[in-house]
């Protein structure tokens, strides 16, 4: 594993207790950085914050939180922020599936919930994440989208939907934060088989394999390994950009 210099940064990660997520907090460990996992069952956010390799400058923390719950979501960056006393990197990873359904027997209620999670929820963290890191002229957001966000992927509308909100919003703050010292960004991986592979179905799960011209799913390391470098400083002239991790599924 390359190691790509985080050292002295404060990093933020959202459903940093499990799979992509985890992968993600080990990588920012290993490369130096303090890491926040943010997580919605607090209690495993700290056990995965404990389980983090050491650094120095002091210990990695877990904070529970809702990220489509605004009040959650200011609460947990003023604890991080206490702890921390800067902010360096966010990123957005905790996300759902959704069930597996067409579009027309969809609910309404799990369309709302999947489109709070995933898109509202990386809006709110992107906006408690900016005045934070203008604070010091410098930051790294990285957005988690998903290859389902460019193709659509049938039977996963809501998810869909909410991953190519995910990048317009990715755009959108790019651009507006493009002369200061933060970079905004987002990755499409194509799928990781993680725990989130038990909210589908295993058709679809087998329709996602049979997308990606590689033949395999994607590992939690191969995205962590992109994430740490959009969250470094060489990252200094990509901004509002779309990065594809999608094992040669991505056609644009």
């Amino acid at each position: 594993m390359n190691r790509i210099d985080m050292q002295g940064r404060f990093a933020i990660v959202t459903g940093g207790a499990s799979g992509i997520g985890t992968a993600i907090c080990q990588r920012f460990a290993n490369s130096g950085a303090r890491v926040a996992v943010w997580d919605l069952d607090g209690n495993a956010g700290v056990s995965a914050a404990a389980g983090l390799p050491t650094v120095s400058g002091g210990a990695h923390i877990g904070v529970q939180v809702d990220v489509a719950n605004d009040a959650s979501v200011a609460s947990a960056m003023q604890r991080t922020l206490e702890a921390f006393g800067r902010l360096d990197v966010m990123v957005c990873s905790a996300g759902i599936t959704g069930p597996n359904k067409v579009t027309w027997e969809y609910d309404p209620d799990d369309w709302r919930k999947v489109i709070d999670v995933n898109l509202n929820g990386v809006f709110l963290c992107n906006r408690a994440a900016v005045p934070a890191m203008l604070a010091n002229d410098y930051g790294r957001i990285v957005n988690i989208a998903s290859i389902a966000g460019k193709d659509g992927n049938p039977n996963a509308p809501a998810y869909s939907t909410s991953k190519a909100g995910v990048i317009g919003l990715t755009k959108s703050i790019g651009k507006e934060t493009a002369r200061t010292g933060i970079r905004v960004n987002c990755i499409t991986p194509a799928a990781v088989h993680t725990p989130i592979f038990e909210q589908m179905t295993q058709q679809h799960i087998d329709f996602m394999l049979s997308k990606i011209p590689m033949g395999r799913f994607g590992l939690v390391e191969e995205i962590a390994a992109m994430v740490a470098w959009l969250s470094s400083e060489e990252c200094s002239f990509s901004t509002g950009a779309v990065f594809d991790v999608s094992g040669g599924r991505a056609v644009y």
